[in-house]
């Protein structure tokens, strides 16, 4: 997913905020008695993390390494 590396997601609040908004929709639909789609939530909670914390490298960083690398 190339989509995580939008600058959009650039600020860690932002990444921060996604993960937040899909576990709160997990408890609402658990609360609510509908557990089907509060695994689902759970399941996109789970993805964000290993997308937006796990995998996550803004192309500012990976621009400046590349770069750093082609000086040496």
């Amino acid at each position: 997913m190339k989509d995580s590396e939008h600058p959009f997601f650039r600020p860690l609040w932002r990444r921060v905020a996604v993960v937040a908004v899909c576990v709160i929709w997990s408890a609402i639909e658990f609360v609510t008695g509908t557990p089907f789609w509060g695994v689902i939530a759970l399941g996109f909670a789970g993805y964000a993390v290993w997308q937006f914390f796990y995998l996550y490298k803004p192309a500012d960083e990976t621009k400046a390494a590349t770069e750093a690398e082609s000086k040496e």
